[in-house]
């Protein structure tokens, strides 16, 4: 399963956290990662200080936040795998994975068990198929052999642990069936419980919680924001875990917040369905009616749709037994007053189990209408959900967020090229519609959204009311007025172009006006003329035609179907001319492993050996391993296969294996490194066989050194060298157009108006930082320079964006503008460097973007923009200075 970047991003935060705490322990690594500029931007609000788990300071205790929808169960399953190569290092540790609810428990246990669920594969993958998955319930099944010969994973509940007294309790009991496991333990052994009565009073209990404590699992924890008690902590205690990795959408005060995902990420990366349309009805007959009419509308589009069946649903939330609208009267009110065929609607409570043993992506399903209370909220998950409707007061309601979290799965996780498939819909019961928004937002904010990021998030149905939204001022639009005889059925089909922009509204006689609110698109006047009968099309025309030139001036360039394109760095590499970007170079360049030194120096990498401690110099870090911590890994590898340098060097090959080097280059060169340690360095072959995980560590780190040496070799000869040859192709070059950012949150600020913008001043991308900051200062600046024709943002990683190539990366530039005489304007915003590292970093940008421009041969400006003594007008100086 591919990982997607906000995932990899995630998970390479936990790697470094485990391989710094292995040498400076869990409070200075975490410390130390979330005080570097990048992290500590994302963990605003969240990072308190590191919380050790109370009398076990010593064992790593971090959380990665990840909101409704992020993929926190298979981030889990590659998580093992890390911790397993950078802080356990056994080949096959034991893992306890502890979720909310019984129900989850049972899910989660069946789906690491299936070897073609990618859960599964993960763990399959990293432990070559030797991996074991047990029901906290089966715990008596383990034996011996699994736990030296597998991973094993125990999936539970924190409620199993989570007991004052132990003596009553399944996991806390003494069992026959586990003595095998305790037959070499000594009867001193510190920290295990005993047996309270006779004839084996005073003996170690044979429980399950002794065996965690034997072992010391790593413990995976999901809904980590549930198991802060003081309860819990005393669970930690008693099963003594090797380390502790949570997993939350709603974190708490005591989670040590590692790493947090944005709802924008999981957008961009097409997890989740955004933003949320929401609709309001004073009544709730009202909001199904609005939902089912909602639902009609999405299957049209998904009836064009030519990239996978969807078939979209309403989840209904009714309200209790007692109530107005319970189940019964809502399923009622579908059949007899919306005509829905029965065969269409499934109930899912408690009670009523329809969708049990139902396929609901099956094409063949007719199932478009559930309704449900609460029942859904645990592990349900249908990506065909795109409506929720509630006809309870939702603010009150402890279910709506769970619910709400179905509807926002993406089917298949792709975009689809309908843009109302790539939106979910919220019909809410209000007297007032800020009351419903603010509602809604609570409680996206309840699941894990930033209370800004659920507000950008947030859509009414009708565009009017948008701009109203939490307090805001709604921008006056104007509005075009078109008289015309229609039926309603040819109404519905006009209004359903831009639903909100375009309003239908007919009359008794048969005649309709039809209110177009701004200005309609290109691709909304192409879907206007074919919806609407041909017989309008000479009113339309003509009325739309004498709209726009007279108000020529506020329609956006974009909205006239202008596009500009930023052209793309070219490089000729052995007569060809190819993108500049350093990945494409690299396919040019030739390089081998066995170029590279294949040692490991004292300075590097040494073991010294005293009677209960090896000690490990790694770059003048001292990481110390006592005797005992890695016995029982020496003598398990010992029977599991003949440990010479050979097996050593296979067992390397597995850890540090590299896609771009072949298996008989990397094999030979780790054998050299193997010759030398042993041979040359004298290093018993026992030695690095008991840091052979922390070994593999650093010769990984070696060769991604010796790659990132020869990319910036190519970087500097094939931009900067003196026989580079660059040139810019249009051809190949990035096009802005309208609703290229449609995905994107928007500028809602009220400090600054953009006058020239190139979508308009609704649709300016929203800026990085605090409303005011430095960057919209920026933006302001460019928004009056003389000359300028229009300009737009240059949103970061967005896969329709300008970016030029760095020597590890590739960046994209803040701004991007054209002006009237032609020539392009690209400008990034450079705050005050912060480190060295920062500061090296701006100056590659600069030098490159330079180089681009350059190659343009005068058709387009590069700009380092910095804002100095706080007067943004310094800005403005330093773009015209190099126009």
């Amino acid at each position: 399963m591919k990982l997607k970047d906000y995932q990899k991003a995630s998970l390479a935060t936990l790697r470094d956290f485990f391989e710094e705490a292995r040498i400076t322990g869990p409070k200075t690594a975490y410390e130390t990662l979330t005080a570097k500029p990048e992290l500590a931007a994302r963990l605003r609000g969240y990072a308190a200080g590191y919380k050790p788990i109370k009398g076990l300071n010593d064992v790593p205790y971090v959380c990665l936040r990840l909101p409704t929808g992020g993929g926190k169960t298979i981030l889990a399953s590659y998580a093992i795998t890390i911790a397993k190569d950078t802080w356990i290092e056994k080949d096959f540790p034991l893992v306890l994975w502890l979720v909310p609810t019984n129900t989850i428990r049972l899910q989660t246990a069946e789906a690491l068990k299936n070897p073609k669920h990618p859960y599964r594969q993960v763990l399959d993958e990293a432990f070559e198929g030797r991996v074991r998955v047990f029901d906290i319930g089966d715990f008596t099944q383990l034996t011996p052999h699994d736990m030296r010969s597998n991973l094993c994973v125990i999936v539970g509940t924190i409620q199993a642990l989570r007991q004052s007294k132990t003596d009553k309790y399944h996991v806390y009991r003494h069992h026959e069936m586990l003595e095998p496991h305790f037959s070499s333990v000594s009867p001193n052994a510190p920290g295990l419980e005993r047996n309270d009565d006779e004839p084996n009073k005073g003996d170690i209990r044979f429980s399950f919680a002794n065996l965690l404590h034997l072992h010391r699992p790593l413990v995976i924890m999901d809904e980590a924001h549930k198991a802060g008690s003081d309860l819990s902590q005393l669970v930690y205690e008693r099963i003594n875990p090797t380390a502790l990795v949570e997993f939350t959408a709603t974190p708490k005060g005591f989670n040590n917040i590692l790493h947090s995902v944005t709802a924008q990420e999981l957008k961009d990366e097409e997890m989740i369905k955004m933003p949320v349309v929401l609709d309001e009805a004073e009544t709730w007959q009202g909001a199904v009616n609005s939902a089912i009419l909602k639902r009609a509308e999405l299957q049209e589009w998904a009836d064009k749709d030519r990239e996978g069946y969807i078939r979209p649903i309403v989840l209904f939330q009714a309200q209790k037994k007692n109530e107005e609208v319970t189940v019964e009267v809502l399923k009622k009110h579908l059949i007899e007053n919306e005509s829905i065929d029965e065969h269409k609607i499934a109930v899912a409570t408690g009670a009523q189990r329809e969708l049990d043993g139902i396929n609901l992506f099956d094409p063949a399903c007719p199932i478009e209408y559930v309704i449900t209370i609460e029942a859904l909220k645990e592990g349900w998950d249908c990506s065909f959900a795109y409506v929720f409707c509630s006809v309870a007061n939702i603010r009150s309601s402890t279910d709506a967020e769970q619910l709400l979290g179905r509807v926002l799965r993406m089917p298949y996780a792709t975009r689809r090229k309908a843009t109302a498939l790539n939106k979910s819909y919220a019909r809410l019961v209000s007297k007032r519609f800020a009351e419903a928004a603010n509602s809604l937002r609570d409680k996206l904010v309840d699941m894990g959204f930033e209370e800004s990021e659920a507000e950008a998030n947030i859509e009414a149905e009708q565009p009017d009311l948008a701009e109203g939204l939490f307090g805001r001022q709604a921008r006056s639009r104007p509005t075009l007025t078109v008289e015309i005889e229609a039926t309603e059925d040819e109404a519905k089909g006009i209004e359903g172009v831009a639903p909100g922009k375009i309003t239908v509204a007919p009359d008794n006689s048969g005649k309709a006006t039809v209110q177009i609110k701004g200005f309609l698109k290109p691709r909304e006047k192409e879907e206007l003329f074919a919806q609407a009968p041909a017989r309008f099309h000479g009113a339309f025309r003509d009325k739309i035609k004498e709209w726009e030139e007279k108000h020529a001036h506020e329609v956006a360039p974009a909205h006239r179907g202008e596009t500009f394109i930023i052209p793309r760095l070219m490089a000729h590499v052995q007569n060809e001319l190819v993108f500049g970007d350093t990945d494409v170079l690299m396919e040019y360049h030739d390089w081998s492993l066995a170029d590279h030194p294949a040692r490991l120096e004292p300075s590097e990498f040494d073991i010294v050996e005293t009677t209960n401690t090896f000690e490990i110099d790694l770059d003048g870090s001292r990481l110390l391993i006592a005797a005992g911590d890695s016995s029982e890994q020496l003598t398990m590898d010992v029977e599991v296969e003949d440990w010479t340098p050979a097996s050593l060097v296979h067992w390397l090959d597995r850890k540090v294996r590299d896609p771009w080097i072949s298996q008989t280059e990397l094999l030979a060169w780790l054998n050299d490194v193997v010759t030398y340690l042993t041979r040359d360095r004298k290093l018993p072959l026992a030695q690095l066989m008991r840091c052979k995980f922390i070994l593999a560590r650093k010769l990984g780190d070696k060769i991604k050194g010796f790659r990132q040496m020869e990319r910036n070799n190519v970087y500097q000869l094939n931009l900067f060298g003196p026989e580079a040859r660059l040139e810019v192709s249009f051809d190949e070059g990035i096009m802005f157009f309208d609703e290229m950012y449609a995905d994107v949150p928007k500028y809602r600020g009220t400090k600054f108006n953009f006058r020239n913008h190139f979508m308009g001043p609704d649709e300016v991308p929203a800026f990085d930082g605090v409303e005011g900051g430095e960057e919209e200062q920026c933006a302001l600046v460019i928004d009056g320079l003389p000359g300028l024709k229009y300009w737009t943002r240059n949103v970061s990683r967005h896969r329709n964006s300008f970016s030029l190539p760095t020597s590890t990366d590739k960046f994209y530039p803040d701004f991007v503008a054209l002006m009237e005489d032609g020539r392009l304007l690209v400008v990034e915003y450079k705050g005050k460097d912060r480190t060295p590292e920062e500061s090296r970093d701006s100056q590659e940008k600069d030098m490159i973007g330079k180089q681009w421009a350059k190659a343009s041969k005068g058709k387009a400006i590069f700009v380092t923009a910095t804002i100095e003594n706080r007067d943004p007008l310094s800005v403005r100086r330093a773009i015209q200075e190099t126009l």
